[in-house]
């Protein structure tokens, strides 16, 4: 990608925007950001650009049309005036993924799903460290991967998380081994249908072909049937059945089966991750660490020792007997149901956030059926859960006006030996900026009782 003195509009000055920024002016590009926000608002995000010779069109709308490139944060619909008219003036529009994927010196791999993605691709970019590999998690997971591109070379290895807004605008991009873990309904305030959202999730490997990987989660009809879109080879993972390319489990073991070759990679009961739907993350890292290559030894030792990432039932500290977790990073349905799964006792549940157009009817039947006997509810759309829990026969439910008081009165309604689980099965714009800022204020509140 040739950019030297091309002129080059950054929309988006969030983490992603601000990194693309930087390293399209690193390379000779004519930078011009762009947010609706001014910079008196942007603050202290802008500070990586100081200094740079780069223009600002910040709370006022450029004429996009007149660049030769416009890169996007994925946070800007492409419905957005300023993507607009870029496109219609025929001005490429691409995302920040898609940048710096084509500026990446060495092989990647690529992780989607509705859930599962931060584990998996944090499992992953252990296994390549642990390999001897210099290794960084970007992209959906918080480092934006125009960040790293200037540290890379050709024997590194890249792990990218990829949301179903940063694949909207991919062209290029070409993982040697990509997974989609799951689809499940999420986003449709964004995308409108699941057809559209499904759709999204198949870019990942759209661009692969004969000599590269997709890995498909066997058990989930959804996303076993994009097998039937691959141009590259299809490989599975499952927990309940063989596969004749990937990983399953036989005998209490994690196999990873290639043709005629069968090989043990770990015993389903070492692995350190808790529950079913992390042995179905452990083995999509053990089937993409294995067609990458690495080897066995090194994938057991990781996934023994691996005890997974902050904001995802996450424990935070016991206070007057009960345990406090925070599920944070449960933004959607069914990942707030693998939460309440894995309460293995009589626990509180503090629900509800940005409204995503979501139905909530599943959530409360699995409330409904599990070990959590009262629900807090706040946010935009507590009457929208309150109504499903009702529809599906729970009652015992409880209103906060705020955040710091619904964290108070869960656990007074805990009693000693239960659990206080934060799992909104919501985003959280309605009261913080993104799910690790709820995440770090909720393990404030635990800290200061």
């Amino acid at each position: 990608m040739e950019l030297a003195n091309k002129r080059v509009l950054v929309a988006g000055m969030a983490r992603s925007g601000v990194a693309a920024a930087a390293l399209l002016d690193s390379l000779g590009a004519r930078v011009t950001i762009y947010d609706q926000k001014t910079a008196g608002v942007l603050g202290e995000a802008l500070a990586p650009l100081q200094g740079l010779p780069i223009e600002e069109a910040l709370g006022v709308e450029p004429d996009s049309g007149k660049f030769d490139l416009v890169v996007t944060s994925p946070g800007i619909p492409l419905t957005a005036p300023v993507l607009k008219q870029a496109a219609a003036s025929g001005v490429p529009v691409i995302g920040e993924l898609e940048l710096g994927a084509a500026l990446c010196p060495c092989p990647y791999v690529a992780i989607t799903g509705t859930n599962g993605k931060s584990t998996t691709v944090t499992l992953l970019g252990e296994v390549f460290k642990n390999a001897g590999f210099l290794s960084f998690c970007v992209g959906n997971i918080g480092l934006p991967i125009t960040q790293v591109i200037p540290e890379l070379s050709a024997n590194d290895r890249l792990v990218v998380e990829v949301s179903s807004f940063q694949l909207e605008t991919v062209r290029d991009f070409h993982p040697k081994v990509s997974a989609i873990l799951n689809i499940t309904e999420d986003h449709l305030n964004r995308h409108g249908t699941m057809e559209t959202y499904i759709d999204m999730k198949a870019r990942i490997f759209e661009n692969q072909g004969q000599g590269d990987f997709v890995v498909l989660n066997a058990e989930e009809p959804l996303t076993a049937a994009l097998a039937q879109r691959a141009r590259c080879r299809v490989a599975w993972f499952s927990d309940k059945h063989p596969v004749e390319l990937g990983c399953f489990v036989e005998d209490g073991y994690v196999v990873f089966v290639n043709g005629e070759e069968k090989r043990r990679v770990v015993e389903v009961s070492q692995i350190r991750l808790p529950g079913n739907h992390n042995l179905q993350n452990a083995m999509a890292a053990a089937c993409m660490a294995m067609l990458m290559e690495v080897p066995a030894p090194v994938i057991r030792h990781t996934l023994r020792s691996f005890a997974g990432i902050e904001h995802r039932i996450e424990t935070v500290r016991t206070v007057g007997g009960v345990t406090y977790i925070n599920d944070s990073k449960g933004t959607n349905v069914d990942a707030s149901i693998q939460a309440v799964r894995a309460m293995d006792v009589p626990s509180v549940l503090i629900a509800g956030g940005y409204d995503k157009h979501t139905d909530f009817a599943p959530f409360a039947r699995e409330i409904k059926n599990s070990r959590i006997h009262t629900v807090v509810l706040i946010g935009q759309t507590a009457a929208q859960i309150e109504k499903a829990l009702r529809e599906a026969g729970f009652a015992n439910i409880r209103h906060a006006s705020g955040f710091k008081e619904a964290v108070h009165l869960a656990g007074s309604l805990a009693n000693r030996g239960e659990k206080v689980l934060l799992s909104p099965a919501c985003a959280s714009f309605d009261m913080f900026s993104d799910f690790e800022q709820r995440g770090r204020v909720f393990k404030e509140i635990v800290e200061s009782l």
